[in-house]
């Protein structure tokens, strides 16, 4: 599978959530996003700017026990999982993220990268803080097989203003 690698800074979790937003606007039914992170990254604060920025008016909470959460935009589905408590890759085959996205959704994973091998084309979004300042963050989005490289420009241009090259 192709890949492609774009990383980003932001200040705050509000940056955070804006560069939620700015991919939000971009995806599309079918389109799997994994986020990745320790704990206290900001991966659900990256959940609730793009599920904010697709519609969504409830609150957007981590899905850990219940393991996914759904949420209607008026349009698209948005399923939010979180695979933190899960300990073998056969639970997450059992969840069947994938077929939610097939079914006019969007699948947004907290702790995703821990089953990466089972999606096929997807996007990875790694949160990290930054030791020197806490409140911000470096986001790397990683781009795996074809279905983002139509859009990938699209992303950068959107994504400009917190372009770390």
């Amino acid at each position: 599978m192709s890949s492609a690698r774009l990383k980003l800074r932001v200040s705050s979790l509000d940056g955070t959530r804006a560069v939620a937003a700015a991919l939000a606007r971009l995806c599309r039914e079918g389109d799997v996003i994994l986020l990745a992170g320790d704990l206290g990254s900001g991966k659900t604060a990256f959940a609730q700017g793009f599920g904010w920025a697709l519609g969504v008016t409830e609150p957007i909470t981590s899905p850990t026990f219940t393991l996914v959460h759904s949420y209607d935009t008026g349009g698209v589905k948005l399923h939010h999982a979180d695979l933190y408590r899960l300990d073998q890759l056969s639970e997450v085959t059992d969840l069947a993220l994938a077929e939610l996205a097939e079914y006019h959704g969007i699948v947004l994973v907290e702790w995703g990268d821990v089953a990466e091998s089972t999606f096929g084309d997807h996007l990875v979004v790694r949160l990290e803080v930054v030791d020197s300042d806490p409140d911000a963050r470096v986001i790397e989005i990683t781009s795996v097989g074809g279905a983002w490289s139509r859009r990938w420009a699209a992303l950068h241009s959107a994504a400009a203003e917190w372009r770390k090259d």
